[in-house]
């Protein structure tokens, strides 16, 4: 059906941003301090049970989704700010140049975001701030591929041909011309990162150089549920799917917007 992942992803995109922002104003519990016995089931005083030190899952959970939220926006923001002018630039340098910055974007996308956390964490130690820099910079190039396709279109276009006839310069036109027709794809790209910029941070709190305890992330909830996995598997389960919930949303949400927005792919769904 036209439109459904559209829709399908913007609902459970919504769901885990209002799930983020209600945890900055409430949660059930202190996600950080104990909140009753360890492991309990789920019940009216914990609709998700407890973990290994007595936390409420529900309120840890809520205060995840709000980490998650933050460390994806500045990532990819990272991402945006530098991928997209690089990329721009890249568009109008001659073609042997360009051609020499796209291959230095090979060699650094052979460096994925945990191995740059690994070597980040390693000078300046395992932080939030490690995360969001390593996801930010392994999603440049990305960035800035998606900006270079989308500006040599646009730089071959008429009206950018009579903009230069008209003697504007290029940081005009790629200012005034390229950037606004090019921000629906990089819109598109920036869904689509998000969603593994979550992948990659849960991967990096599991493996201890994201953000660090106590503050309550889904990856670093996975790790502590490693040792009750067999007697308490809801324990991984509840962080397992919402980050699924999340990727999802964002991939979803992506291709949706990828068929809304390009008329070659409405075509083939009408």
């Amino acid at each position: 059906m036209r439109g459904l992942e559209l829709r399908v992803g913007a609902v459970l995109v919504t769901l885990v941003v209002a799930a983020a922002l209600l945890s900055r104003f409430w949660t059930p519990y202190d996600p950080t301090m104990p909140a009753g016995a360890r492991l309990q089931p789920a019940s009216a005083a914990h609709p998700l049970g407890t973990d290994a030190f007595g936390r409420d899952l529900l309120s840890r959970l809520l205060a995840g989704a709000q980490s998650t939220v933050y460390v994806g926006v500045i990532a990819v923001g990272i991402a945006v700010l530098i991928g997209v002018p690089l990329g721009l630039w890249a568009a109008q340098l001659p073609g042997r140049a360009s051609e020499v910055l796209l291959r230095a974007t090979d060699v650094a996308q052979a460096f994925p975001a945990l191995l740059l956390a690994i070597l980040l964490a390693g000078l300046f130690g395992g932080s939030t701030e490690t995360a969001m820099v390593a996801i930010g910079l392994a999603s440049i190039p990305q960035f800035l591929r998606v900006a270079r396709a989308g500006a040599l279109q646009v730089l071959a276009s008429d009206f950018v041909l009579a903009a230069r006839a008209c003697g504007i310069g290029r940081l005009a036109i790629a200012r005034t011309h390229v950037l606004p027709n090019i921000a629906p794809l990089v819109g598109v790209q920036a869904t689509v990162s998000f969603a593994l910029a979550i992948l990659a941070e849960a991967a990096l709190s599991y493996l201890g150089l994201g953000t660090r305890p106590p503050t309550p992330t889904w990856g670093s909830m996975l790790q502590q549920a490693q040792s009750v996995w067999f007697a308490h598997p809801e324990q991984a389960v509840i962080p397992g799917v919402a980050i699924a919930v999340a990727v999802l949303g964002f991939n979803l949400l992506g291709d949706g917007l990828r068929e809304h927005l390009d008329p070659r792919l409405r075509e083939e769904v009408a």
